[in-house]
């Protein structure tokens, strides 16, 4: 069993596929050109957003919005603690300051009132200046935008959406990468929409900050890739990939959107009677990049896992260790109370086997393990 089916899903679109990457091997141009313009425009009109920038990765994507804002030494910009590593490195990276923000249990996102508090407590204990706020859309989850903008705009913080496993996710029927000031997803293979490498992308109705990340991603060009008007990084999204996603976008909206909400329908009925299954906010939508269910406590967790595999069941820890705990962060300050939740997640999630070409047969063969085991 995969844990997430790569290999089917190409086997299904093989033929799209390797005619979109034969007609840009035929063309010779493997940077930019019409597949990259044509798959920007795509995604653009699918998130509603007036601008779309493809570059390399999303960790880039990330950076890309931090370069655009100036964020710098002396800023303090808000991160989830239970979120993968490049959400807050991509702060330092801008050497300002990551503050981790504790989440809520059930969606698993940033906590808006702790994200209140936290506000509070930089302004009055430190001489940080607060400048932005990044939400993730964890699991395939919009974060809740609603109450994180009334506090962004009461202490006049950007917004900028970690869209990166959010992707497809909608709150009210409107979608994720349009939330933030400037958003931005990923799409490495195991993303809800997925390349064949590494890519990324930037939405943004900002004109303004659309022109300096186009600017930005090419080495900081100005009227051409050899005037250079600022320092910026080298990030571009390769043809072959933006072919490929023209097509899987394709199919993403079609059917495989459709297709994991139906998987992760079936995993909460046959599991919720046993099991903390995943949380969905009236008006919500997911795009389910993980199906995350929560055990009694780490060694309930481990061995479960552990069954799981022994049958042939892939499972995953997202995430082990939180943003707190990590070595690179060591010298941030932080109190043990300040992320109660985030610690008891790492010890109890358990993400389960999660894509749209997950059969019905294969769902029921791990519910009925988990029964078992519990």
């Amino acid at each position: 069993m995969e844990f997430r089916d790569l290999k089917k899903q190409y086997q299904l679109m093989k033929t799209p596929i390797d005619a979109a990457i034969a007609e840009v091997l035929a063309s010779a141009n493997f940077i930019g050109g019409k597949p990259v313009e044509a798959l920007e425009k795509s995604l653009a009109e699918y998130v509603s957003a007036k601008h779309c920038i493809t570059c390399a990765n999303g960790t880039d994507a990330l950076s890309l919005a931090m370069m655009a804002w100036d964020i710098k030494e002396g800023d303090a910009v808000f991160v989830p603690d239970f979120t993968f590593f490049a959400s807050g490195e991509v702060v330092s990276f801008e050497g300002a300051t990551p503050v981790f923000v504790d989440v809520d249990l059930q969606t698993f996102n940033m906590d808006a009132q702790k994200l209140r508090e936290a506000i509070l407590k930089v302004k009055k204990e430190t001489a940080l200046t607060p400048k932005a706020v990044i939400p993730v859309d964890l699991f395939g989850l919009p974060a809740d935008y609603i109450a994180i903008r009334k506090v962004a705009d009461e202490f006049g913080l950007k917004i900028l959406e970690d869209a990166a496993q959010g992707f497809g996710g909608s709150i009210n029927g409107k979608r994720a990468c349009s939330f933030g000031d400037i958003s931005a997803t990923s799409f490495f293979p195991a993303k809800p929409l997925g390349c064949y490498g590494d890519g990324g992308a930037v939405f943004t109705d900002d004109d303004a900050a659309a022109e300096l990340i186009r600017s930005i991603k090419v080495h900081g060009k100005g009227s051409d890739k050899y005037d250079n008007i600022r320092i910026g990084l080298n990030s571009r999204l390769d043809t072959v990939q933006a072919a490929i996603l023209e097509v899987k976008l394709k199919a993403f909206i079609e059917t495989e959107l459709d297709a994991v909400n139906k998987a992760a329908d079936r995993y909460t009925q046959n599991l919720k009677s046993k099991f903390n299954t995943p949380m969905i906010p009236d008006g919500f939508g997911s795009s389910w990049a993980q199906y995350t269910i929560r055990l009694a406590d780490k060694q309930q967790r481990d061995e479960i896992q552990s069954a799981l595999k022994a049958q042939g069941i892939p499972s995953m820890v997202y995430y082990p260790k939180p943003m707190h705990l990590q070595q690179a962060f060591k010298d941030l300050q932080w109190r043990n109370d300040d992320f109660a939740v985030t610690d008891r997640l790492c010890d109890t999630v358990l993400s389960l086997p999660m894509h749209p070409y997950l059969t019905e047969e294969k769902i029921d063969t791990v519910c009925d393990a988990l029964l078992k085991l519990i």
